[in-house]
């Protein structure tokens, strides 16, 4: 099933907090093959929601990919964290990119969160 799992590497910042902030993404097949390179500037936002757009922006990808497994990798263990739900959403202006983040994990067969420590 490995080979059928499709990568995406997501990051987000912000200069300051808030401050201009982007989203990239890239995502890859399991063999390494990178299928695409995405990236958004999202104006003036803090770096948690930065981290929260850039997953959004890669799972969006996947799903018009039709990509049925995915294996989201990202350095936001905040984000990883409440995905799973080991951490609660504390801050009101991440719920609604937190539910849209599980709404979409949910249209996949198989997706896993995996942590990439800085």
């Amino acid at each position: 099933m490995d080979n059928d799992i499709l990568h995406i590497w997501s990051d987000g910042a912000a200069r300051g907090n808030p401050g201009p902030a982007g989203a990239g993404v890239v995502i890859a097949r399991a063999d390494g093959e990178i299928v695409e390179e995405l990236s958004r500037y999202l104006g003036e936002t803090t770096n948690n929601v930065a981290e929260y757009q850039a997953l959004l922006l890669g799972l969006e990808r996947a799903l018009q990919l039709r990509a049925v497994a995915l294996r989201a990798h990202l350095d936001s263990q905040l984000v990883v964290r409440q995905l799973q739900g080991s951490y609660r959403v504390r801050q009101p202006h991440l719920r609604p990119l937190y539910q849209r983040a599980l709404e979409m994990l949910r249209r996949f067969e198989q997706a896993e969160l995996v942590h990439v420590p800085r």
